[in-house]
């Protein structure tokens, strides 16, 4: 009886360190489990081919693969949202034509005046590999280019002209990125 018990325990621990992570449960683990099983049946059968034979040991090799694959990469939720990546490849096409077309007219009537500078933008994104795909990112709008931070860790970037809204663009970009990305 204390044998039986021991299993059970033993049971239920390692379901528990199959679940997913606390508030990601979303995606459920069956339907993971079930994913990363056909995923490795499909490779197996690749690999192996067809034959009825190999089937077993097939089988046998992507539970072992689903297992593993589960316990050392319990699923989570998603990270990046396809419709927020959307919305922000539609913000930076708009803006980069318009940016490109703003660039041109100045370039082309020398009337105009200009007060190229650098402007402070903070960001939310913490310095790490977001906040530097963001930078590349805003890098490649016409007439802004990101050249570093200040003390206070804000954005500097180098613009045509002050006077446009030059941080409040970089931040309605930086608010779609977020949503799209995560901003952790």
């Amino acid at each position: 009886m204390v044998h039986q018990t021991t299993r059970h325990v033993l049971v239920g621990r390692w379901i528990a360190e199959l679940s997913a992570p606390a508030g990601q449960g979303s995606l459920g683990l069956p339907r993971v489990a079930a994913a990363r099983a056909a995923f490795f049946l499909a490779f197996w059968l690749m690999i192996s081919g067809w034959a009825l034979a190999d089937l077993p040991v097939g089988l046998a090799a992507v539970i072992g693969a689903t297992w593993v694959s589960l316990r050392f990469l319990p699923p989570i939720g998603p990270r990046y949202r396809l419709g927020s990546i959307a919305s922000l490849v539609v913000s930076f096409l708009r803006q980069s034509a318009v940016s490109g077309t703003d660039v041109a007219w100045r370039a082309l009537s020398p009337s105009l005046k200009l007060e190229p500078g650098l402007v402070a933008c903070p960001l939310r994104l913490p310095a790490g590999n977001k906040r530097s795909a963001f930078c590349a990112l805003s890098s490649l709008m016409p007439g802004t280019l990101p050249t570093g931070t200040d003390e206070q860790g804000a954005l500097l970037v180098h613009c045509l002209d002050t006077r446009q809204p030059v941080a409040a663009n970089l931040a309605a970009e930086e608010r779609l990125f977020i949503r799209a990305f995560g901003g952790d």
